[in-house]
C-alpha cells in the first residue's frame, strides 16, 4: 500500500493543477470593427435612406448587387458583381496565402477561434441586428440560428478540432504486422464555399471555420440576397486573421451571380453549396470539368412525426418553433406533420391556438413573433402552394396575424396551418420554404414511416412518442441524413455530427468530424515498425523470374495468413517453409553449379 499512496497523491495533486488552470481565463485580445455603416440609429440622412422598388419577375443581371431590408424595402446600398477574372485573382491570392497558413500551428489556429468567440458574445445584437436587417428575421431567431449554432462549432473545434486532425492509425492486418499503417489529414487547398441567404452569419462562418482549422484558404460567393450583411461579418473575420498574424487573403468573400459562382467552382480545390437542387447540379456539371470533390446541401422537406402516446402541449409548441423559425426558411425546418388518429383533432386544436397568437412583421419593431420573407415573390409562392392544397380538398383552419407593415407588405406571408392534406398536393411534394404547417394523420407506425419516405427529399425528420424505443425504430427507418428523437433539429446542435443528406438534399457532410476531414486530402501512409531490423522482403519463389511452384506458394501462403482454422493456418505456414527451403536449395545448387 506504501508504493501506491505516493501515485494516488500526486495523481490528486494533478487534477487540482489542472482544475485551477481552467480558472485562469485565457488571454484573448480584443479586436475593432467598423459597424458605423450598417447601424441604423436613425442618424442617417434622409437622401441616403429611400424605399428600394426591385423589378419583378426575371431581370437581366447587371455589375451591380443592390441591398434592401426584405421587412421594410429600405435601401441598403450596392456590391459590385464580380467578373470571373476578378474571381480567378482572389483565388490566386487566397492560394498564395494558404501555403504560409498551412505550415501554422494549432495553437495559432485556436486563438483565432477565440477572437472571433469573444467579438460574437460581446457584440450578439449587433450581429442579430445585420442578419435581421438583410433577411427579415426576428433577433431571437437570429440569436438561435447565427448566434449559438456558430458559438458551438468554434467550441468543438477549440475542444476537439486539434484531435480529428492529427494522424489517425490503423489496424495493419495479418500480412503486414510488421508496418505501421496510419491516416493523415493535409489541407486541400483553396476551399470555395457557395453559400443561401437564410441564416448570412452562420453559413459564412460554418465553412470558414472548418476550412481555416484545418489549414486551408477559403473563397466564400454569399447570396446576392444577403451580400450587405456578408460583407459586414467579412470584417470581423479579417480582423481576427489580422490579430493572429495570419496572411493576408487567406479568407475571402465575394459578392455576384450565377457568372460568379460559375467562376468560383472552377478556381479551387473544392466547393460546398448550399442551395436548391437545381443549381446544385448545375455546380456538379461545373465541378465535373476539373474533377473537384462537391459537398451538397439542397433544403429539404422534413417530416415531424407525432405518436399517440406523446404530451400534446409540449409537442405543439416544439412543432410550430419547428415550421415557423426564421419565417419557415430553414433548410432543416419541419415541412410535413403527421399525426396519429388518436390525437389529431386535439393536437391540431392545439396548434391551432399557438398560431393564431402568432403575429408578423418588421422584426426590430421588437413587438412581432415572426418576421419578414426574404426573396422577392416568395409570398406569391407560398400562396400558390395554399391554393393548390385547398383546390384538392385542404382547409386552412389557423392563421397568424399582421402588424403594421409598411412598405414591405409583399414580403410577409401569415403562418398557415392547414389539415385534410395528402401526397396529391404541391404543399406535400415542394419544398415551401415558408411558415406554413400542413398536418396528415396516420393510423400505423408502418404507414408513417411510407409517408415520411415518399419524397424526393432526405434531409432529416423528427420523431416524437411516449417510448423512446418506439421513436428510435421509426427514426431509424426513415431515408435521411438527420434525425431527432423527442426533439426538434437538436442534432446540428452537436457540432460533433455530421450533417447532410440523401436524394434531392444532396450529398457529402459538413459539421463535426467528417465536415473538418472533407477539407483534407486524406492520405493513407505505411512504414516499417522496427526499421531497419524487419523490412519487407520478396520471397524467392516468387521473385523474378518466377518459379514453377510460385503459386502453390502463394495458395499457400493465402490459406497461411486468412484459413478459418488456426490448424489450417498451422498446416499451410509449413508448407510455405518447406517450398521457400526447396527455393533455397535449387538456388543454392545453381550457384555451385
Amino acid at each position: 500500500m506504501a508504493f501506491w499512496w505516493p501515485i494516488i497523491v500526486l495523481a490528486f495533486a494533478y487534477a487540482i493543477c489542472r482544475f485551477l488552470l481552467m480558472l485562469i481565463p485565457p488571454n484573448v485580445p480584443s479586436i475593432d470593427v467598423d459597424a458605423s455603416d450598417v447601424l441604423d440609429d436613425g442618424s442617417q440622412a434622409q437622401e441616403n435612406s429611400f424605399i428600394y422598388i426591385p423589378p419583378r419577375g426575371r431581370t437581366q443581371q447587371s455589375d451591380r448587387i443592390q441591398c434592401y431590408e426584405p421587412a421594410t424595402m429600405k435601401y441598403l446600398g450596392y456590391f459590385p458583381a464580380l467578373t470571373p477574372d476578378a474571381v480567378k485573382e482572389r483565388v490566386a491570392q487566397a492560394r498564395k496565402a494558404q501555403k504560409i497558413w498551412a505550415k501554422s500551428s494549432f495553437k495559432q489556429r485556436r486563438q483565432f477561434l477565440r477572437i472571433l468567440l469573444k467579438y460574437i458574445i460581446e457584440h450578439q445584437e449587433l450581429i442579430c441586428e445585420v442578419s435581421s436587417r438583410d433577411t427579415g428575421k426576428t433577433m431571437v431567431d437570429a440569436s438561435l440560428g447565427e448566434i449559438m449554432t456558430t458559438c458551438e462549432k468554434i467550441t468543438w473545434l477549440l475542444s476537439e478540432g486539434e484531435k480529428w486532425l492529427k494522424p489517425e492509425y490503423r489496424a495493419s492486418g495479418r500480412s503486414m504486422l510488421h508496418k505501421v499503417s496510419k491516416v493523415e489529414f493535409h489541407p486541400l487547398g483553396v476551399i470555395g464555399a457557395i453559400v443561401s441567404w437564410n441564416y448570412p452569419f452562420h453559413n459564412i462562418f460554418n465553412p470558414m471555420l472548418a476550412a481555416v482549422f484545418s489549414g486551408n484558404s477559403v473563397v466564400i460567393k454569399v447570396s446576392e440576397h444577403a451580400s450587405w450583411s456578408g460583407c459586414f461579418y467579412f470584417r470581423i473575420i479579417q480582423s481576427a486573421l489580422a490579430a493572429v498574424g495570419a496572411p493576408e487573403n487567406l479568407v475571402e468573400v465575394i459578392t455576384g451571380f450565377a457568372e460568379t459562382g460559375e467562376a468560383l467552382v472552377s478556381s479551387v480545390d473544392k466547393i460546398i453549396f448550399v442551395g436548391s437542387p437545381g443549381v446544385g447540379k448545375m455546380i456538379m456539371r461545373k465541378a465535373a470539368e476539373t474533377l473537384i470533390p462537391v459537398t451538397l446541401e439542397l433544403g429539404g422537406k422534413d417530416a415531424f412525426i407525432v405518436c399517440e402516446d406523446v404530451d400534446i402541449p409540449h409537442v405543439a409548441q416544439v412543432a410550430v418553433r419547428a415550421a415557423l423559425q426564421s419565417s419557415g426558411q430553414n433548410c432543416a425546418g419541419a415541412e410535413r406533420f403527421y399525426v396519429h388518429k388518436d390525437i389529431y383533432t386535439s393536437f391540431v386544436n392545439q396548434v391551432a391556438k399557438i398560431v393564431k397568437s402568432v403575429s408578423a412583421g418588421p422584426p426590430l419593431a421588437g413587438r412581432y413573433d415572426m418576421g419578414a420573407i426574404c426573396m422577392q415573390e416568395h409570398s406569391d409562392k407560398l400562396q400558390s402552394l395554399v391554393d393548390d392544397a385547398v383546390d384538392k380538398g385542404a382547409e386552412i383552419v389557423a392563421r397568424g396575424s399582421f402588424g403594421h407593415l409598411g412598405e414591405g407588405v409583399d414580403q410577409f406571408f401569415p403562418p398557415t396551418v392547414l389539415t385534410n392534406v395528402d401526397h396529391t398536393m404541391k404543399l406535400m411534394q415542394e419544398e415551401a420554404f415558408g411558415p406554413i404547417m400542413p398536418i396528415m394523420k396516420f393510423s400505423t407506425d408502418e404507414e408513417v414511416v411510407g409517408l415520411a419516405n415518399d419524397s424526393r427529399y432526405g434531409l432529416g425528420c423528427a420523431v416524437f412518442s411516449g417510448s423512446k424505443r418506439r421513436a428510435k425504430m421509426i427514426a431509424s427507418q426513415i431515408h435521411c441524413g438527420v434525425a431527432a428523437v423527442n426533439d426538434f433539429a437538436s442534432t446540428y446542435m452537436c457540432q460533433s455530427l455530421p450533417f447532410g443528406g440523401v436524394k434531392d438534399s444532396g450529398f457529402g457532410r459538413f459539421g463535426g468530424i467528417e465536415g473538418l476531414r472533407a477539407c483534407c486530402l486524406v492520405k493513407s501512409v505505411g512504414e516499417d515498425r522496427w526499421w531497419p531490423y524487419i523490412k519487407t522482403k520478396i520471397p524467392k519463389p516468387i521473385q523474378y523470374p518466377v518459379a514453377e511452384n510460385g503459386f502453390e506458394f502463394q495458395e499457400s501462403l493465402v490459406e497461411a495468413l486468412y484459413g478459418l482454422s488456426i490448424w489450417d493456418r498451422l498446416r499451410s505456414l509449413v508448407n510455405v517453409l518447406k517450398i521457400i527451403s526447396e527455393q533455397n536449395t535449387v538456388v543454392g545448387s545453381k550457384r555451385n553449379d
